[in-house]
């Protein structure tokens, strides 16, 4: 006898806050998302950060320490040197933080680039020339990233993150799963054989909603811009309607076999309660099964 699992994961990402009272809101947050049992969480970095380990890392490890919970620190390429990238390696290895998500980052109109690290893949290479021992995520983008030409170059780039070393792939946020199961299907028929965890951002804000509108390189199908549309002027039904929304997507995924939810939390651990409430057992091990 041995346990059948669908093999879903749900993961939670947090991004570091910009004041004390805003650190201590995310302390208060994360210990009320410790007993959801998260594979992972997952806290973001910026190329405007002054400090990477003051905030990004200062806070994954927190969360290692205090909630127990393995975490991911974001790095982004763009800006940085390899003497750089090697310090923070050797800083994250102090701090027993063994998981780095890979990203190239914003490119910011006054700030010159570095010249070591082009795209995501030539940091991915990197870390692993130095230390194969870290494991790396990378992001992905169902509906193609904002600057690639085409889909076929996209996946081309996407393929070359994984043969640099990228053991998991992270979706940006969609609000079409049909988008998703296109995207894997690319994936699949490139030769991408690494997890790839779905990016799932619920939308409870009117103020979140039209950044989304305004920003993201992403397709809104008419179901979700009929939520807007009715209650952006009722905060209590647009944050119950958004979060039913993402429930609604994630039980579709975790339905059609995705590898993971990687939920976006917004560092909100009531919205990431009600959505473990509504999914968790969707993530825990199926009957037992005799296999002959």
């Amino acid at each position: 006898m041995i346990p059948k699992s669908n093999g879903a994961t749900l993961s939670f990402e947090v991004f570091p806050p910009t004041s004390k009272s805003s650190i201590d809101s995310l302390y208060h947050s994360l210990s009320q998302m410790e007993d959801l049992a998260p594979e992972f969480i997952s806290v973001t970095c910026s190329n405007q950060q002054l400090s990477l380990t003051e905030s990004t890392v200062k806070i994954a490890q927190h969360i290692q320490q205090q909630h127990q919970v393995p975490s991911i620190v974001h790095l982004t390429a763009a800006y940085l040197n390899k003497g750089e990238v090697d310090n923070i390696l050797e800083v994250l290895k102090q701090k027993n933080i063994r998981n780095i998500l890979a990203l190239r980052g914003d490119i910011l109109p006054d700030k010159p680039r570095g010249t070591n690290f082009q795209y995501a893949s030539d940091l991915i290479s990197y870390i692993k020339g130095q230390d194969d021992r870290f494991s790396i995520s990378a992001a992905c983008y169902p509906e193609g990233h904002p600057e690639s030409d085409n889909t076929v170059a996209d996946i081309h780039h996407l393929r070359e993150k994984v043969q640099a070393g990228a053991d998991q792939l992270v979706t940006q946020m969609f609000f079409d799963n049909e988008s998703f199961y296109r995207f894997q299907e690319k994936c699949w028929l490139a030769g991408i054989d690494v997890p790839i965890l779905a990016g799932i951002m619920p939308v409870i804000n009117k103020r979140q909603a039209e950044r989304i509108i305004r920003t993201a390189n992403i397709q809104l199908p008419q179901k979700f811009l009929a939520i807007l549309d009715k209650y952006s002027d009722n905060p209590v039904a647009l944050k119950d309607a958004g979060t039913a929304y993402a429930i609604d997507q994630i039980v579709d995924l975790v339905t059609q076999g995705a590898d993971g939810i990687h939920l976006y939390t917004m560092n909100k651990a009531e919205t990431a309660r009600k959505i473990y409430t509504a999914t968790n057992s969707l993530f825990e091990i199926q009957e037992t099964v005799e296999i002959s």
